[in-house]
């Protein structure tokens, strides 16, 4: 069944402007402090008579299975979504000012249903701007589906490098950032702690296998060793809350092995969660658990991220997760886009998008912008145990002629994408 939820976001409460989206790169009690947006437009008073330039925008996500029972990981029903809504009020506020009005539309999936009829039933209804919160087969199902209407993407949820080099396609812009992205900023972190030696575990889905070469990668773009590189065998411990024989196999897993840290490649949380202080030798956890890399963390607080922070709270009643982030950045791009073009035109959106002249204040430290070759949101990520940031990659020292941000990920000499 599909579940679609409207929600124009009306200025039923107006926020001050400046709290929104203050500008990238401040310390945080000066961030804190009112400040007004750089990329917006100066206030004006808006026109009485004028009609809002309408931008309609819809979100496509599947519905969260239910956990079994009790599950610590359990992703909320709302993820992404509540970080799509958060950014319409941001943009509505600004669009009073600016002649411009928001609204959301949510399609909800059910498990059978096809994500391209989805996508262009919101096309056919006028809706030509989707946010798409899905897997990479899907989103390319969507994107293909709409190519010919008009319709520009705005990927929150697919990390696949794929989508970035020969399956990109120019109707998609990446908001989420590539397996590329993610392992070449803990793998710059390791170096810069000369941590070397790498014992690299991984899982048996088809998920840790394309994260497992994406850190293979990553190690000898930035001359780190991988000493040992085992599939683990014992199931999903990390899931399990009894005693099991196969616990004795899983503490010698790592003995004899001379390495610094073991990275551990389980985007499915079934075991590296429990990988940490059960290895024979002491040793440090990176990589899909243990130390992370991320667009978004709890524990983000610089450059004026609190308030964000609070502001998430205080709307969804819950923390803002990564893809919760995504979301908000895709539709603050769209407003961002919107309010410099004064068009709501996706062609001329994503025109604007592609060029020089876009960034915007991310809550990172510096502006984000696009890579005009695979269309990949450049920004910086968080390196982060549970309940703190450990760094912010690019690490200091890597350097690059356009900017430090592309030395994550695969830059334009080195792309596949060939966009048409």
């Amino acid at each position: 069944m599909l579940i679609r939820v409207v929600r124009p976001l009306l200025p039923t409460v107006l926020l001050a402007v400046a709290a929104l989206c203050p500008v990238a790169g401040l310390g945080l009690a000066q961030a804190q402090q009112p400040q007004a947006d750089a990329t917006a437009p100066a206030a004006a008073k808006p026109d009485a008579e004028a009609k809002p330039l309408e931008i309609r925008i819809g979100l496509i996500t599947r519905a969260v299975p239910p956990p079994p029972l009790y599950d610590l990981l359990a992703v909320p029903e709302d993820e992404a979504v509540a970080g799509a809504e958060l950014a319409l009020k941001d943009n509505t506020t600004t669009g009073l000012f600016t002649g411009q009005s928001f609204a959301l539309e949510t399609t909800t999936l059910a498990e059978d249903d096809d994500p391209a009829e989805a996508a262009r039933a919101l096309v056919a209804n006028g809706t030509r701007l989707l946010i798409v919160n899905l897997p990479g087969a899907e989103l390319l199902k969507v994107a293909d589906a709409v190519k010919d209407k008009g319709a520009v993407l705005f990927n929150v949820g697919a990390t696949d490098d794929a989508l970035r080099a020969e399956d990109c396609r120019a109707n998609v812009f990446h908001v989420a950032p590539s397996r590329a992205m993610l392992t070449d900023a803990l793998v710059q972190f390791l170096a810069t702690k000369r941590w070397t030696k790498l014992f690299l575990i991984t899982g048996p889905q088809p998920a840790d296998a394309l994260y497992a070469e994406a850190l293979r990668r990553s190690a000898k773009k930035f001359g780190l060793k991988i000493v040992a590189d085992k599939p683990w065998t014992f199931g999903p411990l990390g899931r399990e809350r009894s005693d099991s024989i196969t616990r004795s196999d899983a503490l010698v897993f790592s003995r004899g092995v001379d390495a610094d840290v073991i990275v551990v490649a389980d985007e499915a949380n079934d075991f590296g969660n429990y990988i940490p202080f059960r290895t024979y030798e002491p040793r440090l956890v990176v990589g899909t658990q243990g130390l992370t890399a991320s667009t978004w963390h709890p524990a983000q607080d610089a450059w004026g991220s609190a308030q964000l922070q609070s502001r998430f709270l205080r709307s969804a009643s819950r923390t803002m997760r990564p893809a919760d982030y995504q979301a908000w950045v895709a539709a603050r791009m769209i407003g961002e886009a919107t309010t410099r073009t004064k068009s709501a035109d996706p062609a001329t959106l994503a025109a604007f998008l592609r060029t020089p002249d876009f960034s915007l204040a991310a809550f990172k430290g510096v502006p984000v912008s696009i890579r005009p070759w695979d269309q990949q949101l450049r920004q910086p990520l968080l390196i982060a145990q549970p309940l703190d940031i450990v760094s912010v990659a690019p690490e200091d020292g890597f350097l690059h002629q356009r900017t430090p941000l592309d030395t994550l990920g695969t830059d334009e000499g080195e792309s596949r994408c060939r966009l048409k």
